[in-house]
């Protein structure tokens, strides 16, 4: 598995804390959590001394951002359009 790099597509695996989020729409502030499965973009790669951290963003299908976090990697799933070989 390849590690993930910045600008790559990526789906959550667990459901993210509204805690963990920055939210940019106001009418976001009632959700409880943000589900697993959601797709975001890897904008900021912190590397770390064990632990790289990825700050994701989340969009609409029209391209309008509502929520931002900071994951790890056992949180995210990099996706992929074309078929890679290892």
């Amino acid at each position: 598995m390849t590690k993930p790099k910045l600008l790559d597509t990526i789906a959550t695996l667990n459901s993210i804390p509204i805690e963990r989020l920055t939210l940019v729409e106001s009418d976001m502030i009632s959700i409880e959590s943000l589900p697993n499965g959601q797709v975001g973009t890897i904008v900021e790669v912190y590397e770390e001394k064990e632990d790289t951290k990825y700050l994701v963003e989340f969009a609409d299908t029209q391209g309008c951002e509502y929520a931002m976090a900071v994951l790890k990697i056992n949180e995210i799933l990099v996706l992929h359009y074309d078929l890679a070989t290892v």
